[in-house]
């Protein structure tokens, strides 16, 4: 498994997960080396993206099940990336409160010193 995190560039962990949730299709072992189709390829694509855009493991199975389900689940997975959306929408407002809070602290600050 090593040799095809190497050799695609993948985590070991993500090859971990998709092999243990039995998405894969042709993943085979040739001369001591697993073996991905294309198919494999742009799946463990679509759970890396996943992953990097907030995703957690059970999240990613769920969205990824759906999507093998085919075109019928694209509400389901649709709502899915819009609940992330808006979460990290809300993390992100929630953030830039905090920065001009701390704006806020520092021009203080600055005019205290200013005066002195």
């Amino acid at each position: 498994m090593q040799e095809a995190s190497e050799r695609y560039h993948i985590p070991v962990k993500i090859l971990k997960e998709y092999e243990s949730w039995g998405l894969c299709n042709a993943v085979k072992k040739v001369m001591g080396a697993w073996q991905y189709d294309e198919q494999d390829i742009e799946r463990l694509s679509m759970i890396l993206t996943l992953h990097d855009i907030g995703f957690d493991t059970d999240e990613v199975e769920s969205y990824m099940r759906l999507l093998l389900e085919g075109e019928g689940t694209k509400p389901q997975r649709m709502a899915m990336l819009n609940q992330k959306r808006g979460k990290t929408l809300d993390e992100i407002h929630f953030r830039e409160k905090q920065i001009q809070r701390m704006d806020y602290l520092r021009y203080e600050m600055q005019k205290i010193e200013k005066i002195e």
